[in-house]
This record gives structure tokens, sequence and C-alpha cells, in this order.
């Protein structure tokens, strides 16, 4: 807070909140829609976040 400001009465609210997300970290995982239906929402949702993503695909196990 500012000098000369009056003590109490909490922090005030939070102006924004922040996540730390380390290169490499999967955020989101989907199963059950085709790879190009996934592939397509990874893009609208990639597109909303201010980091570079990248889609990528397990290899079927067999």
């Amino acid at each position: 807070k500012p000098a000369e400001t009056r003590m109490g009465k909490g922090k005030g609210s939070p102006e924004k909140w922040v996540a730390v997300v380390r290169p490499g970290r999967i955020m989101f995982e989907l199963e059950g829609v085709s790879e190009e239906v996934a592939k397509r929402a990874m893009e609208l949702a990639a597109a909303k976040l201010p980091i570079k993503c990248k889609f990528v695909v397990r290899e079927r196990q067999l």
C-alpha cells in the first residue's frame, strides 16, 4: 500500500492470477475424439494462451 494510507482492511482484492508453466509441461490431455478434432480444439485453445504451445500425440500401444 502507498505511504499515508490507513492501516487495516486487508491487502485488497487481487489484480491478476499467475501460474508458472515450465517448458515441456503437458497442460491438456484429450481422449475419445479423433486426432483431427483434438488438434483443432487445441489450436483454438492455444490461440487464447500467452505462451507457445505444441500438439503432441502419444504413440499407440498394441
